[in-house]
């Protein structure tokens, strides 16, 4: 089975390289194909690399609480590049102050992602979502 193709990075004027590193870690572990484009990352950046390895995820992190202004727009962008239907997920301190989570998430939601991560979610579960979306399954079935 091919692995899955899967970008990673932290968006916008933000520089937690910690938190990147270990997501590029584990999930390279778990089998993934992981290109990571690092810290202080556009949207653009995102884009271009998706389309550069045809990608079959994009994974944006911030911690920075600014993400829910740094994501506007990405997914009409990764549309007009040919990323139509791409899974998008985000994680991490996406929004400033501790705001009703299900109200951040109908954001992300509306701004097109997947999958929105609160703060301190494992990366069992990113992991297991990632497998459950792309459809990555094992003799046994569905991991």
């Amino acid at each position: 089975m091919t692995k899955k193709t899967l970008v990673l990075g932290v968006i916008g004027s933000d520089c937690h390289a910690v938190g990147n590193k270990i997501l590029d870690y584990a999930l390279t572990e778990a089998g993934f194909n992981v290109i990571n484009i690092g810290v202080l990352s556009p949207q653009e950046d995102f884009i271009n690399a998706a389309v550069e390895t045809n990608a079959d995820a994009i994974i944006v992190s911030s911690l920075y609480g600014q993400g829910e202004i740094d994501c506007r727009g990405i997914r009409e962008k990764c549309d007009e590049a040919g990323l139509k239907g791409i899974l998008l997920l985000v994680g991490g301190n996406i929004v400033v102050g501790k705001q009703n989570w299900q109200q951040v998430t109908k954001r992300f939601r509306a701004m097109g992602f997947d999958r929105i991560y609160p703060p301190g979610t494992s990366i069992e579960t990113t992991i297991h979502d990632l497998r459950e979306d792309l459809g990555i399954t094992t003799l046994l079935g569905v991991i």
